[in-house]
């Protein structure tokens, strides 16, 4: 077991950054998910964990001792690949062994290993099987097996379900999450894909331009994010963004747009004193915005608006819908159906807005979360 530690780590590829001043803390036993889209650095920076890229600045530490200059196999890490890359040569149970071979392990401790790690993933009665009549989900239950019998101190996954229909992926989710508890071992997982860093994670970083944005629990990043860069690539369908005025009336908070404000939850003025008066940008995610049909009279504090989408996800669906010249999503209230053209009312939760700084995409001090 071993925690890793990244400590101002720069990596180039010529004149272009991948990885810049990265500073990540990874203790021993949790499991960390990398998030960001492609390109911000995530596999390049686990690729350099393992020893496979070479560190520009910076120090890599395994188990509190600088892993710089290490050989790969000398860091006793187990990496698995978007790709399983199995031998199409030989079984299951040689894709497992083969490793073990290599490093002289006794014929009885191989088969010790091998079949206990077939037993936690459910793969013994694919011993005798070759990967050429193997699903896709079952070559990559290998490819982990193959990673989990080198018993190492962490393991380092690189969006290895990203090429899975997504109910597969979401079996093996839950299978890695289970394995991860079994083994009591240090795992960082990378990946582009929002839902499984959320679902996964002890802690979730997300990552963007080569840098950490923000790193905490999946409940913390996604309710609490720190710029709008992680507000908007979290969740789906993804936040609204409104640009506004934030202004106080009789003590109560409220960003105020062209024809129409949203009242903020209540709080004294003192939480935004220095944005009183400023453009800001409000962040509320579609689930916190429910439209329904205008009734006579209307609901206090809601906002009329005509629908241009209607977009039906089965349990539930949501409408974007146009007012002068804000544009958003919101929730279809249960049972109600929309068509284009059609005039609702739309209710806020106050509770669930986010301020983001305009010019620099940060939240703003004393939001609502």
């Amino acid at each position: 077991m071993a925690d890793i530690a990244l400590e101002h780590v720069v990596k180039h590829f010529g004149k272009s950054v991948a990885v810049d001043d990265l500073d990540l803390y990874v203790p021993d036993k949790e499991l960390l998910v990398v998030v960001g889209p492609s390109g911000c650095g995530k596999t390049t920076t686990l690729r350099m964990i393992a020893g496979l890229e070479t560190v520009t600045a910076g120090r890599i530490l395994l188990g509190g001792r600088c892993a710089n200059g290490w050989a790969p196999r000398h860091r006793n890490l187990a990496m698995v690949f978007q790709n399983g890359a199995l031998y199409p040569q030989w079984n299951v149970y040689g894709n497992l062994a083969f490793g073990l071979r290599l490093q002289r392990v006794t014929r009885a401790e191989i088969d010790r290993r091998v079949r206990q790690a077939a037993d936690r993933l459910g793969i013994t009665p694919l011993l005798c099987r070759r990967p050429g009549q193997l699903s896709g989900g079952e070559c990559q239950r290998v490819a982990i097996g193959r990673a989990v019998v080198k018993e190492p101190d962490a393991f380092l996954f690189d969006e290895p379900l990203s090429h899975l229909d997504a109910p597969l992926r979401a079996a093996l989710r839950r299978e890695l999450a289970k394995l991860q508890r079994q083994l009591q071992t240090t795992m960082v997982y990378v990946t582009h894909d929002q839902v499984e860093a959320l679902a996964l994670g002890d802690r979730v970083a997300v990552m963007h331009a080569g840098r950490i944005q923000q790193i905490g629990s999946p409940a913390e990043v996604y309710q609490r994010p720190a710029n709008r860069f992680v507000a908007e690539f979290l969740g789906s369908p993804t936040m609204n963004f409104l640009d506004g005025v934030l202004v106080a009336r009789d003590g109560v908070l409220q960003v105020a747009f062209e024809d129409f404000h949203v009242t903020l939850a209540d709080g004294p003025e003192e939480r935004c004193a220095g944005q009183l008066g400023q453009r800001v940008t409000l962040g509320i995610r579609p689930q916190a915005i429910v439209a329904e049909p205008c009734a006579d009279g209307g609901i206090p504090g809601s906002v009329t608006a005509t629908v241009v989408l209607v977009q039906s996800l089965g349990v539930e669906a949501y409408v974007d819908v146009r007012r002068g010249r804000q544009e958003l999503t919101a929730r279809a209230a249960a049972g109600r159906p929309f068509r284009l053209g059609d005039i609702v009312q739309l209710t806020f939760d106050s509770r669930q807005c986010h301020l983001f700084d305009p010019a620099t995409g940060r939240a703003v001090a004393g939001s609502s979360t």
